[in-house]
């Protein structure tokens, strides 16, 4: 892995917060099963629940509202099952969707980097970047690692162990095949509940510019654009609760990727501070349990 524009060798696609817990590398190739189809039934249970539209253009719509609402407090959780090994990685933080920056507070599954416990890490989610703090592997306690998400093969879809809130919601920008499932609830609130399929190429030609890139870069390194999702819209149109479903296919076993993003106190100040290039590390990661190497 290289700390300041990562690459993956050998055209491997390398799950960054999974490689530092020691758990596994997979492949670029990825597949997903398609989502049910909308249809006549399920674009007039839609609107007669109150929105307005198809169901495809509600989940369209609803990522443009979450600018409107400016920021939000995130809980995240993406697991993994691979050979009958099911590893699922945490985090909780704030983010601004207006100014696409977040602070999320990562942490890793007993044993996953091959010990008992392993310190928490801390993500700052930027435009075209990611930086991670205690990323272990050598790197100082004081030191950011850097990683430019637009030359990642999977755009920060899943390198990170959270998917960036933008990102996973501007998958849903080429959102197809939706079906309305109903009516229920997410933490208390009263949502509706969609399911479909995202066209992640579509997705990155509709995203907005400071996203485009990382989302273009994911549809080039995915041997199929197609990911199923499950979304929950509150009665304002907000997204509650979104989960991508990506599979990858690899050398051994399939490898599953389920990531979930639940979002609430909508309005939550939110402070993010980049870090300097005097934060940023710039020597090797070394090679082990606890990480790739940077060569």
């Amino acid at each position: 892995m290289v700390v300041r524009g990562h690459t993956c060798g050998g055209g491997a696609l390398a799950v960054c917060a999974l490689a530092v817990a020691g758990v596994m590398t997979v492949g670029s190739g990825c597949s997903g099963t398609g989502g049910d189809r909308s249809d006549g039934a399920g674009e007039r249970a839609v609107v007669g629940d109150g929105a307005t539209g198809t169901p495809v253009a509600v989940v369209r719509r609803a990522v443009g509202e979450l600018a409107g609402a400016g920021t939000a407090q995130a809980r995240t959780s993406m697991e993994t099952a691979a050979g009958g090994t099911r590893v699922t990685i945490r985090g909780r933080g704030t983010y601004d969707f207006r100014r696409q920056l977040g602070r999320i507070r990562v942490v890793l599954p007993k044993d996953a980097a091959g010990a008992d416990e392993h310190r928490p890490i801390t993500e700052l989610l930027a435009p075209g970047a990611l930086y991670m703090k205690n990323r272990g592997a050598g790197v100082p306690d004081d030191k950011w690692v850097r990683i430019d998400t637009t030359a990642l093969e999977d755009g920060n879809l899943v390198t990170g162990g959270v998917t960036d809130p933008t990102a996973a919601a501007e998958l849903l920008r080429g959102a197809d095949e939706v079906t309305y499932v109903g009516r229920t609830e997410v933490e208390g609130v009263p949502v509706r509940h969609f399911r479909g399929t995202a066209d992640i190429g579509r997705a990155a030609r509709a995203a907005s510019p400071s996203s485009r890139g990382a989302l273009s870069a994911a549809a080039k390194g995915f041997s199929t654009d197609s990911v199923p999702f499950d979304v929950y819209l509150d009665d304002a149109g907000l997204l509650r609760k979104v989960r991508h479903r990506f599979t990858f296919a690899t050398e051994g076993p399939a490898v599953a990727v389920v990531s979930t993003l639940l979002l609430h106190g909508f309005g939550t100040p939110v402070s993010v501070r980049l870090p300097s290039d005097a934060d940023i590390y710039t020597g090797q990661v070394q090679q082990g349990r606890s990480g790739p190497e940077a060569p």
